[in-house]
């Protein structure tokens, strides 16, 4: 599965928090750091599932992109953790 979000925060300040956010889950829904480079953090949880979240600058905040097949309950709760990246409303007349 694959979930989308946009916040306000940076990409560094996106994998940090998330580096933070998946080791402090209960056991069974931990996720460990494997890799990570400045746009990507590899976790892996339970049975060996592999949770990746990317990073991307647009304009005002950052593109988070997490691909997960067993993790997708945390990772929509990591997501409410970060700021929202306000969308603009554009006014039809």
């Amino acid at each position: 599965m694959i979930l989308e979000y946009q916040t306000t925060h940076s990409p560094a300040e996106v994998l940090a928090q998330a580096k933070t956010f998946f080791a402090a889950r209960n056991p069974l829904y931990a996720a460990f750091l494997e890799k990570e480079g400045e746009t990507f953090a590899t976790f892996r949880g339970q049975g060996g599932e592999e949770l990746v979240i990317g990073v991307a600058p647009v304009a005002g905040g950052t593109a988070v992109r997490a691909s997960t097949y067993l993790f997708d309950m945390q990772a929509q709760r990591f997501f409410a953790t970060l700021p929202p990246l306000p969308m603009p409303i554009e006014v039809v007349a």
